[in-house]
């Protein structure tokens, strides 16, 4: 499923127009976004919580030369499933 396809199910599950569904999902990921760059964990009960990981430096490989190089240490945004969506995909 991608952004258009939740905008169509929106749309039609709550009976309103494309226009406004978009705008709808837009404005939930706006905020899920601003949180997380302002570090800030986001939790929706029942489905997960939105997470900062941070990566460690670590060594990698060039895959074109085979030359060894340092990958430094960066951020990266996990999820953290729910117990009920965790069970219902297993």
């Amino acid at each position: 499923m991608n952004k258009a396809d939740l905008v169509n199910e929106i749309a039609q599950r709550y009976e309103m127009t494309k226009k406004d569904a978009t705008e709808a999902v837009n404005v939930v990921f706006d905020t899920i976004y601003d949180a997380l760059v302002n570090g800030e964990d986001v939790k929706v009960n029942g489905f997960g919580t939105f997470e900062i990981r941070k990566r460690a430096a670590r060594n990698g490989r060039n895959p074109q030369t085979g030359e060894e190089m340092l990958i430094p240490a960066s951020n990266t945004v996990g999820l953290k499933p729910a117990k009920a969506l965790k069970e219902d995909i297993n």
